[in-house]
């Protein structure tokens, strides 16, 4: 019955187009890859000829990469290619402040990072596990200047009142634009469920309104097709809040919304498998300031260890107990928050010496001093674990595939010890593939 129900609304929806959809169900689903041009060039990519009109540095295509040298190095994301718009239309600046409500598995947050350079990212997910793997995909792609935390949107609120230029909501929903993908969707599917994450959603925005500064933006995306999730969640906020305006999103792909709003709706039709985005703009307010925490200093021994690796060293520090945090902008005073990362976890200080951690060499805006590149073949052993028996000069040394650091190893000067987490290392039947 709930299936039944999901088509006689769609075809309500869309009309003279539901054909078209129902074609569009039994088509491949959409891959896609965004590049990350903080750590990689275009030209690097000779197989990519099939250009996303979501995002420019979004590209279609017809195979896993999941095991790609690049991949690894963390120089593009895999990404359905309509998940990009959201972030496209926030417009983004080098440095604005940034949050990002409900951020895993991290594709939004990971493109916001790279359009910034001495801008901020809060990247929060209220589940624990899935703001584990946020984690895991912010350090892969090397974003330095973030936050990740793992709390309720409402806590966020206490702490920060009118702070940031930039809040994406892309808000948890009945996902019917996964329908296609994920079988149990459609089993799943209820007008119930919609009705429920439609006052979820408006309880987020209620949030994020007031963390947004007066003139900031604010995009609100779904991947669901339902008008209770989308235009009426729009047209609520907008009637709650006088002082926010529905913007001109300015874009040509996908096309209008319901009840004459000039927002954005794709469908698998218009090439993505389905994205809802909403922008406005808030237009009165008091702007707040974040709380930040005095920049530690850095001991001799950690300094030292820094200026042999970097040939420009992070400008702010946090230090918890042994461990050593950096990043270019000051620390957030975060209170009772949960914060999982802030900054690039950098190392640990144990007995008068320092022991870096793989994330320090992941980062995208890091200029190392000690790098020795690897063919694929030994990349292929060295992520499985090995030793590389490969001359270069004694200490850590950040390990690279033409010229992309994808970890870390210490050198006798003969051979390269491995020191790739064993957690980030292929399992023994999988391959590093450029294929």
């Amino acid at each position: 019955m709930s299936q039944e129900m999901y088509f006689s609304r769609m075809q309500e929806l869309l009309k003279d187009e539901y054909n078209a959809y129902i074609e569009s169900l039994s088509k491949p689903l959409y891959r896609g890859m965004r590049i990350n041009l903080k750590k990689a060039e275009l030209n690097e990519f000779d197989y990519l000829d099939n250009p996303s009109q979501f995002c420019k540095e979004s590209y279609y295509v017809d195979k896993p990469l999941g095991n790609h040298p690049f991949h690894i190095c963390g120089c593009f994301y895999l990404q359905e290619p309509s998940a990009s718009s959201a972030v496209e239309i926030l417009d983004v600046q080098e440095d604005d402040y940034v949050l990002d409500l409900c951020a895993a598995p991290g594709g939004k947050s990971t493109q916001i990072a790279s359009h910034l350079k001495s801008g901020y990212l809060v990247s929060n997910e209220i589940d624990a596990k899935r703001a584990q793997i946020l984690l895991s995909n912010i350090e892969r792609m090397g974003v330095k200047n973030v936050a990740v935390t793992n709390t309720s949107v409402d806590k966020l609120t206490k702490v920060f009142d009118a702070c940031f230029d930039k809040i994406l909501v892309d808000a948890p929903c009945s996902g019917e634009g996964m329908i296609k993908k994920h079988d149990i969707a459609l089993n799943n599917w209820s007008i119930e469920n919609i009705e429920l994450c439609a006052t979820r959603q408006k309880e987020i925005l209620e949030h994020a309104y007031s963390m947004l500064k007066p003139g900031g933006t604010l995009v609100y995306s779904t991947c669901t097709y339902a008008l209770e999730e989308d235009e009426d969640v729009v047209l609520d906020f907008l009637e709650k809040h006088e002082d926010m305006v529905l913007m001109d999103p300015e874009v040509s792909w996908g096309r209008k919304g319901l009840k004459d709003l000039n927002v954005r709706r794709i469908f698998p039709m218009d090439g993505g498998e389905g994205h809802f985005i909403a922008k406005f703009k808030k237009q009165s307010g008091v702007a707040g300031k974040l709380p930040v925490l005095k920049s530690k200093k850095i001991d001799n021994v950690t300094q030292k260890f820094l200026k042999e690796q970097l040939n420009t060293l992070p400008n702010y520090y946090y230090i918890d107990k042994d461990r050593v945090y950096g990043m270019d902008v000051p620390f957030v005073d975060f209170k009772k928050i949960k914060v999982l990362r802030q900054g690039v976890y950098l190392g640990d200080v144990i007995k008068n010496r320092f022991e870096p951690c793989h994330s320090f060499y992941m980062v995208a805006d890091f200029d190392y001093k000690r790098k020795v590149d690897v063919t694929l073949e030994e990349m292929d052993l060295f992520m499985h674990g090995e030793v590389l028996q490969k001359e270069c000069e004694k200490g850590y040394v950040a390990v690279c595939f033409k010229g992309h650091p994808f970890g870390f190893g210490k050198s006798d000067g003969k051979q390269i010890k491995n020191k790739i987490p064993k957690g980030l290392r292929l399992l023994p039947n999988s391959r590093v593939n450029i294929d």
